[in-house]
């Protein structure tokens, strides 16, 4: 048996109706403000990690490419990896001072 690369939205199959449109729903992406009016918070989280320390930047307002970007620009000059999701970037270990000063260097807001 074969699987479908995309899942049928709402699981419809078929209508007779001539004007039926599936709705996708979902909310429109927000603007991507400017990094001065981003306002991010940093902080460091053990929990659920098993022990080992990552850096979490929250507070992002924008699309998520946007997000996964920033993400990516963190993670090469930090020089670890880590992933952007959920309106948040996790980077691994404790990198808040070099997150913090490199936001600064950028134009953004730091807590």
């Amino acid at each position: 048996m074969s699987k479908k690369s995309k899942s049928n939205p709402g699981g419809y199959v078929y209508s007779t109706d001539p004007g039926f449109r599936i709705d996708h729903g979902g909310e429109p992406e927000k603007e991507t403000l400017p990094p001065a009016g981003q306002q991010l918070r940093i902080r460091l989280e053990t929990k659920h990690r098993a022990g080992k320390a990552v850096t979490i930047v929250d507070g992002f307002i924008g699309k998520e490419s946007d997000l996964e970007e920033l993400g990516k620009k963190l993670k090469t000059f930090c020089g670890t990896g880590g992933s952007a999701k959920d309106g948040e970037i996790i980077i691994q270990g404790d990198q808040r001072e070099k997150v913090k000063q490199w936001l600064l260097k950028q134009g953004y807001k730091a807590k």
